[in-house]
Formats: structure tokens, C-alpha cells, sequence
């Protein structure tokens, strides 16, 4: 198996594009997510349709693509938490009947004549509004019922299954809107939710997270926090961005160009958007056995500028037949980037975060789709069609050449899996503070080393599981060794900051030369113990045991917990006369 970011080279073979699917759950959540979003694409076609024959300019046609995208820059982190730790499948089964409720009232409201291109508009943001709060929880839902080896080839086919819904979805809605209207789209796509509502209904196989509860705050602070000091993931987000953003011209302007230079109906776009999921459908054949071959880094690289000439081609067709068969390279590019992106980052992130990570890698791709298609609708309007989309795809090669300089950083050595320590591992230096029955990861000392001082007396009063703690680590160093110490105190710091450090901060002892302090604060007592608990990986352990091993002798810890002090000093009372 290949690194998810590794250069390509395997030592053992890689899992079928179709394993996933032998899991009996997990197929029937995939075909009923894509009749899902075989509701979702009728859906968007009828209502880019709609506003075709409301005689819309480009800039308000794009704006289907915004609306749809925007809500997840407002609830995309919260949902991330929200699914963190709420029952997913509760959560889902919620979500998926709002959004059945909603598309209907949609279908009703067009079929009466009600509906207007501001009232459009403002349904399909609030589809969109549960999409963000539902796809985090789905993505993170996905893993829990695959074998972790599947769980790259499993996301992998959750964007297939976008695709393939691509293909089917606007096909079957140009068909409908030719016999029925539109209004009749809308209503099939209301009725498209009760697949996946009846198997998270039948599904009793779901265990819900049974981690530590965390305040919503601290919970969304400690999600963006683990992704900003996390630099394999950061590096894939910011990839995604630069590619997301140019790329949306395709399906911003699609429709525009399909009504306009080539001539076409809605039966017409509905078969345009079917060559692009018969791509997407061929690369899940082709994109797992090119990713063992070539590795993540180049795969994005050769499918992304793939992809930006693809654009630039459709721009320039006036044919159908021409047309056709580079969307089909098109649709096959876009899933090379984007489910190699949400596959990696699934099967990297750690089961403590993954729901918030991955909401944030929604917040990315949503984000940057908003943003993209309002500003490719803009520049359509401005420049021209063709002109735009031709712009976009140099835009997009860039991205692709960025890459190419700067390839992902590699995982091979980075440790996913949870390594907490029982407390016979760790010599304590000091009465263990309620709670604390793991080893400590601050030191990550092992048994038999050094001495073990006298017990500290009990607390006097109880502590604040809520106080913010500081912790310190004493490490005795040789000058010999200052500079390498303080060069690994560098990966040490953002291991810390991945799990929970607020501030970090390493001192000179300056009464005990030769000692160098480590000082972190974390946002409580519950929090430092959820470092011990889940939050810390092998990969995680390893770094902080790579600085130990440049100590002269064990290293040992002191916790801190704020007390809280009154805000005025209570009066003395006097006595006598």
C-alpha cells in the first residue's frame, strides 16, 4: 500500500476501486446517497433552468452555484463540532428530512407560479445551509463502517457517486423539464431523500462517539488549531483552494454556454453534464491504479492541468462533438483532484478531529466555490463567456505548476494511531492530579528511569476542571546538544499546538544553568486530559520522544490549574471598642 502522500512505490497491493462496495452498509448508503444526489443535480439544472428562461443574466445564473456553496463560510466549523460529538446518525436522519421538507415546498411554490429568481435563490441556500451541516457528518460517518485500509478507496467512490449522480441527474432532469416542467424536477428531488433516510433509519449497527465533551468553543478553537499546525493538511487545503476557485468556471458557465454558442435546450446541457460524469464514473477505474503508480503529488499535478486545458478546450468548441468527448477528460480530471484530496485528508486526520478537519476541508471547497462562481459569473458578464472560461483553465494550470514545484509533504513516517500510556510508564514527580491515569505525553518518560520524589500532600480544596492548566517540562541539557534540542523543540511545539497548546514557550532556567523549560497552557484541565486520552498519535509521541532522548536525565512535569481569584478583597472585620 502507498503512503496517501507518498511518491508511489507499494509494498503490498492495492485494494480494488470497488472493495468498499463488499460492505454491506456502506453500499447501501452509497446507492441511496446517489439517488440522493441524483435529486441534488435535477435540482440544480431546474434551477439554473429556471432562471435561463426568466431571461437571467450570467452573473445571477452563477449565483445558483453561490447560494448553494455560501452557507458552509457560515456553518461549516460549527457543523464540523456539531458532528464531532453529537449521535451522526441522529443528526443525519434530521438533516435529510429538513431538506426533503424544504425541496418540497420549492416544488410546490414553482408549480403554483409563485416562485421568483430572489425566492429561488433564497431555497437553495437554505438546501445548502443543511448540505453544510450534513456533510461532515456523513464524511466522517463513512469511515466508521469500512475497514481503515478501505477508507481512501471508500471516499474515493462517495465522489464517484457525486459524479455519477452528475451524469444521471441533469439527463433525466432535461427529460423531465421537456415533458413535466420544472416544477416537477423539484418535486422528484424532495422525493430523492427517502432512500438514505430509511437506511440511516434500519442501519442499528451505529455506535456514537464516546469521547469527552467538549465546551463548543473550545471544540471549534481546538479544530482550527489542529489544522493550522498541521502541515500536511494544510498544505492539501490550500491546494484545494487554488484549484476549486478558477475551476467552478466550467460549472458556473456551463449553462450559459450550452443555451449560447452551441445552440442547446435543456436536453442538451443535461448531456453535456452527462459526458462529465461518464469521467468521473471511468476515473474509478483509473484514478486508484494511477495513484499507486504516480503517488498523490503527481496525480493532482498531471489531473489538474488536465483538467484547467479541458476548460479551456470547451471554451473554444462550437460543436457538440468536439464538446463531448473533452468533458469526458474533464469529468475524469476533476474527480483525480478532488477525490484524491478528500481521500488523503480522510485517511490522515485523526479520529479525535476528523469531523471538524473535514469540516474545514468542506469549508475549503465550498468556500472557495461560492467565491469562485461569483467571481467567474462577474467576470463572464464582463469579458464574455469563452474568454472567462479560457482564463480560468491558465489559472488552474498554474495551480498545477505550484504543486509541481512544491509537492505534499510525505506521511510514511507519521503514525495516525493513538498512543495513549498507562501511568506505570511515567515515574510521577508529583501527586497526579484527579483524572490524570495515563501516562503523560509532556514527558514521555518510561519506566525505570530516574527517581521517583516524595508524594505532594492532597489539595486543600478541589480543583477547577475548567481552570486553564500550564504545563511545564524541565529538561536538563548538554551544551553539546543545546542546538539540536532546541531544533527538535520546533516539531515539538506544533505537535502541542495540534492537540491543544494554546500558547508555547521554551525558557533558559537561570538559576539552574544547563536546564531549558517547556511551557504550554491549554484551555482546561479537561482538555490536557483529552491530550492524553485521544488527541495524541503515535506520530505525535514520537516527536516529543525524539527530544527526550537529548536530555541528560528524565525529564520531569509540574501541572498548574488557575485558581479563580475574587474580584474584591473581602473587608476585615475589627473588634474591640
Amino acid at each position: 500500500m502507498t503512503s496517501p502522500l507518498g511518491t508511489g512505490q507499494t509494498t503490498a497491493k492495492a485494494p480494488g476501486a470497488l472493495a468498499p462496495l463488499a460492505v454491506a452498509i456502506f453500499r447501501w448508503l452509497w446507492i441511496a446517497d446517489v439517488v440522493s444526489n441524483i435529486g441534488g443535480w435535477m435540482q440544480t439544472v431546474g434551477a439554473q433552468w429556471f432562471l435561463v428562461e426568466e431571461h437571467a443574466s450570467p452573473a445571477i445564473i452563477a449565483l445558483v452555484s453561490t447560494a448553494a456553496a455560501a452557507p458552509v463560510l457560515l456553518f461549516g466549523i460549527p457543523a464540523g463540532v456539531l458532528g464531532e460529538f453529537a449521535n451522526k446518525r441522529h443528526l443525519l436522519i434530521g438533516v435529510q428530512s429538513a431538506q426533503a421538507l424544504v425541496a418540497a415546498g420549492l416544488a410546490v411554490l414553482t408549480a403554483t407560479g409563485a416562485m421568483t429568481p430572489t425566492l429561488l435563490l433564497a431555497f437553495t441556500f437554505a438546501l445548502g445551509v443543511a448540505s453544510a451541516i450534513q456533510l461532515p457528518a456523513y464524511q466522517a460517518f463513512v469511515p466508521g463502517v469500512v475497514p481503515k485500509p478501505l477508507v481512501g478507496e471508500a471516499a474515493s467512490l462517495s465522489s464517484i457517486g457525486v459524479n455519477v449522480a452528475r451524469a444521471i441527474g441533469p439527463a433525466i432532469a432535461g427529460v423531465v423539464i421537456g415533458s413535466w416542467g420544472i416544477p416537477f424536477v423539484f418535486a422528484l428531488n424532495a422525493l430523492s431523500f427517502a432512500g438514505l433516510l430509511i437506511v440511516l433509519i434500519t442501519f442499528k449497527g451505529y455506535t456514537p462517539p464516546q469521547g469527552d465533551r467538549e465546551p463548543f468553543m473550545s471544540a471549534t478553537r481546538a479544530g482550527l488549531r489542529y489544522v493550522l499546525h498541521a502541515g500536511v493538511v494544510r498544505r492539501i487545503y490550500f491546494q484545494l483552494l487554488i484549484f476549486i476557485i478558477p475551476a467552478n468556471a466550467l460549472w458556473a458557465l456551463l449553462p450559459v454556454l450550452a443555451s449560447g454558442r452551441l445552440g442547446l435546450d435543456s436536453n442538451g446541457y443535461g448531456v453535456l453534464l452527462a459526458a462529465l460524469g461518464v469521467g468521473s464514473i471511468a476515473g474509478a477505474f483509473v484514478i486508484p491504479k494511477a495513484r499507486a503508480a504516480l503517488g498523490t503529488s503527481r496525480l493532482v499535478v498531471v489531473t489538474s492541468a488536465a483538467y484547467g486545458i479541458g476548460i479551456a478546450a470547451t471554451a473554444l468548441s462550437q460543436t457538440l462533438w468536439i464538446t463531448l468527448p473533452v468533458l469526458v477528460l474533464v469529468g475524469l480530471s476533476w474527480i483525480g483532484v478532488i477525490a484524491t484530496l478528500n481521500g488523503t485528508v480522510q485517511a490522515f486526520l485523526p479520529g479525535w478531529v476528523r469531523t471538524r478537519g473535514l469540516s474545514v476541508y468542506q469549508l475549503v471547497l465550498f468556500g472557495g466555490t461560492a467565491f469562485g462562481a461569483a467571481i467567474i459569473g462577474a467576470l463572464g458578464g464582463i469579458f464574455g463567456t469563452a474568454e472567462t472560461m479560457i482564463g480560468a483553465g491558465v489559472v488552474v494550470v498554474l495551480g498545477a505548476v505550484i504543486l509541481l514545484a512544491r509537492p505534499f509533504l510525505s506521511t510514511a513516517d507519521k503514525s495516525r494511531a493513538s498512543s495513549a500510556m498507562p501511568l506505570t510508564d511515567v515515574p510521577p514527580i508529583a501527586t497526579p492530579l484527579p483524572g490524570d491515569d495515563d501516562a503523560d505525553p509532556d514527558s514521555a518518560a518510561t519506566a525505570g528511569t530516574g527517581t521517583v520524589p516524595d508524594a505532594a500532600p492532597p489539595a486543600a480544596h478541589p480543583l477547577d476542571p475548567a481552570g486553564s492548566t500550564l504545563v511545564i517540562v524541565r529538561y536538563e541539557i548538554a551544551g553539546s546538544d543545546r542546538a539540536a534540542f532546541l531544533d527538535a523543540m520546533r516539531a515539538v511545539e506544533q505537535s502541542r499546538r495540534r492537540t491543544g497548546a494554546r500558547t508555547w514557550h521554551v525558557y533558559d532556567d537561570r538559576e539552574h544553568p544547563g536546564f531549558l523549560i517547556e511551557a504550554f497552557q491549554v484551555g482546561t484541565w479537561q482538555e490536557h486530559l483529552s491530550q492524553h486520552h485521544t488527541r495524541t498519535t503515535g506520530y505525535d509521541a514520537e516527536i516529543v520522544e525524539s527530544a527526550r532522548r537529548l536530555a541528560a536525565s528524565p525529564p520531569t512535569v509540574e501541572h498548574l490549574v488557575s485558581v479563580a481569584v475574587p474580584r474584591h478583597i473581602p473587608k476585615t472585620p475589627t473588634t474591640g471598642p
